[in-house]
């Protein structure tokens, strides 16, 4: 009975351009690990042809050079024990640049020239800067500043040789301070002077014994009459037992 049926069965056969056969063939090939790497794995069979002037190929060589610390280097490697062995210095570039610079910076070679040149001026005696600076020299110099009166003769009573004496002794130092010469060598006490006696008066008001005086010091005499001592004897008078 069921031969028949499971003849059939097994004849089935589905339409390959029907939705469901499309779409699940189109799910196959986007999860297709081979399908993905297809066109790569076909590239790679083709090989490649990179010839070595190719701009990538000079391009990866020149950041291999900037990057490479050899290559870095490889100039002031190259350069040193050049400069030895010169014939002279002044052959040498660095030693002749460094010989220039240290006669530009130094300040004797710098004003040679000027130095050199300054006896070498020529000035005619009567200008007017050789005036001027002789004038100028005769203003600011000592000698010619000071110029010490000669002695003067006159009569010694004359009255302008005795206002003279008597407006110099005032102004003398020695004179000013003659008053004062029997004062010395004569002992002298601190006692009664001012800042002695300023001390004691100080320590005066300082002192604590001066400036509050004990009551037990105080005479004092009660007076038997007072209003205060009168009620007191009357309340121990009626308080008394007796």
């Amino acid at each position: 009975y069921t031969e028949a049926w499971d003849a059939d069965k097994k004849s089935i056969h589905v339409m390959p351009d029907t939705p469901d056969i499309l779409l699940a063939k189109a799910n196959s090939a986007n999860i297709s690990n081979k399908l993905y790497v297809q066109a790569w794995e076909e590239a790679k069979k083709k090989g490649y042809d990179m010839r070595a002037d190719a701009i990538p190929i000079k391009t990866a060589k020149a950041s291999r050079d900037i990057a490479s610390d050899y290559k870095y280097k490889e100039t002031h490697e190259k350069e040193k024990g050049h400069y030895i062995g010169c014939p002279s210095a002044k052959e040498d570039p660095k030693l002749a640049w460094a010989a220039r610079a240290m006669a530009l910076q130094n300040d004797r070679l710098y004003k040679k020239a000027y130095n050199d040149s300054k006896t070498h001026v020529h000035i005619p005696v009567d200008a007017l800067s050789v005036q001027a600076a002789k004038d100028c020299q005769t203003l600011v110099s000592d000698i010619d500043y000071r110029q010490y009166l000669h002695q003067w003769t006159c009569l010694p009573d004359q009255n302008d040789v005795i206002h003279a004496r008597q407006a110099y002794d005032l102004q003398s130092d020695n004179v000013y301070k003659s008053d004062l010469e029997w004062l010395r060598g004569i002992g002298w006490l601190t006692e009664g002077s001012v800042d002695v006696v300023k001390a004691k008066k100080a320590q005066e008001l300082l002192n604590d014994r001066l400036y509050r005086t004990r009551p037990e010091q105080l005479k004092f005499t009660s007076i038997t009459d007072s209003p205060d001592v009168v009620l007191a004897k009357t309340n121990a008078m009626q308080l008394s037992d007796v």
